[in-house]
């Protein structure tokens, strides 16, 4: 579904053969709509139905084909609905449907081609068995989607107890808790676990919960893998690009000093954690994110809704630089590091385009359609979050992805109004 519809999977079970059903919440402003699908006519390799039992419908059919077209295939959908209060509803809503339902299947069509090409792209490495923490986050959620929409096994490390036949690993970094051997003969560890940066004020009680969950899991995690038989080739972890601290107009390599700040503390503690299994011989990517532009969740919603009602404006002076990266290519470096023999170490991730917080507000106004001229002043940010908002709105980092693109990725967003129409589903 696309990142700016807000839909969630409540219930799902039997899969896309007759009789599979699914529960989906779409939530329209203030409105919770349940709509509950049941597949039918499932052809093999050829298509599959869902067909509304209850919904935001009168009637809905939707058929998935896949036709072969040479090495390929073509995709389409074909969908029968009825708007509900007849021609009422017609009149009211059906312009407005039609325009929702095409800008979805748009972007549903591109994200498909773009994730097959990826895939494509590292066919002969084969399906891999892939171990997650964090899955249940943002990027792992989409993450994991896409890898096994790719044909790998993703199992997801929970802290609950494991729910049978899902191959879920049951761990516990409080603990000190983690069912080892189940994590034998991985070939992959995607490492995502971390509490919320941006989640709450930074009381002293909330930065040790930031510091813990990221040190004490990663630490965790690393020494168990570095104790196994059958070792992983890759241990891909998440760092940030808070490791700079607040550099000016500085272009950071990962060569580049650490900062000198909270967050740049807990990113060098972070990545620190992970030696355990790089004296184990397995290769180590810490990529160091930046600003991922995600209409379903992370920091780009709380920038939009200032300026959805005209009240966006730029934050302290501006000029801080905010380092980029659209959350479809954040999903392909992840990827692409899995993959990527050459590439350990430090890896900065963001397109190689940054811009400053003054750039950011005005292609936010633009592709909005909506004025920025209501300055935030520096004092405002920080009587209102603190040092958080210090770090998080007043600082800045200009960083270069000289060493992700050298290793051969390829991004396919450069250009930040581009990436925040396709990304917010604007024309």
């Amino acid at each position: 579904m696309p990142p700016w519809e807000n839909v969630r999977v409540m219930e799902r079970g039997g899969g896309i053969v007759e009789g599979g059903r699914v529960v989906i919440e779409l939530r329209k402003g203030p409105l919770a709509l349940r709509w509950l699908a049941v597949h039918t006519d499932y052809q093999e390799g050829r298509q599959f139905v869902d067909v509304q039992l209850h919904g935001p419908f009168s009637d809905w059919r939707h058929v998935h084909r896949f036709a072969p077209d040479g090495d390929g295939c073509i995709l389409e959908d074909h969908i029968e609905y009825r708007l509900p209060l007849g021609r009422v509803g017609d009149f009211l809503l059906g312009a407005s449907v039609r325009r929702t339902l095409e800008r979805a299947f748009r972007y549903r069509h591109e994200r498909a081609r773009r994730d097959l090409a990826r895939h494509r792209s590292v066919a002969r490495r084969g399906p891999q068995r892939v171990v997650v923490s964090g899955a249940s986050g943002l990027i792992g959620t989409h993450l994991t989607a896409f890898l096994e929409s790719g044909g790998h096994s993703v199992q997801r490390l929970v802290r609950r107890r494991p729910r049978a036949g899902t191959g879920e690993v049951y761990w516990d970094p409080a603990s000190g808790t983690v069912d080892a051997p189940a994590l034998e003969g991985a070939d992959v560890v995607v490492h995502l676990a971390g509490a919320g940066v941006g989640d709450g004020p930074w009381t002293p009680a909330r930065k040790e919960a930031i510091l813990r969950s990221r040190v004490d899991g990663t630490t965790l995690l690393c020494k168990t893998l570095s104790g196994l038989t059958r070792r992983p080739r890759v241990l891909v972890a998440a760092s940030a690009v808070g490791y700079y601290g607040d550099r000016g107009d500085d272009l950071l390599t990962e060569e580049s000093a650490p900062g000198n700040d909270f967050l740049a503390h807990v990113v060098q503690a972070w990545e620190s954690a992970t030696e355990p299994a790089r004296q184990a011989g397995i290769r180590v990517v810490n990529l160091r994110i930046g600003f991922a532009l995600s209409a379903a969740g992370g920091g780009l919603p709380r920038l939009l809704l200032p300026f959805r009602f005209g009240l966006g404006g730029i934050a302290g002076s501006g000029r801080q630089y905010m380092s980029w990266i659209a959350f479809d290519d954040l999903i392909g470096v992840f990827h692409h590091a899995m993959f990527a023999d050459g590439l350990s170490g430090p890896v900065n991730v963001a397109a190689p385009c940054p811009v400053t917080n003054a750039d950011l507000s005005k292609a936010l106004g633009r592709v909005l359609h909506r004025p920025v001229f209501l300055p935030l002043p520096a004092f405002a940010v920080r009587l209102a979050a603190g040092e958080m908002g210090e770090a998080l709105l007043l600082s800045g980092q200009r960083i270069s992805s000289a060493k992700l693109e050298r290793s051969g990725f390829r991004f396919l967003h450069t250009d930040l109004k581009d990436a925040l129409r396709g990304e917010l589903g604007l024309d």
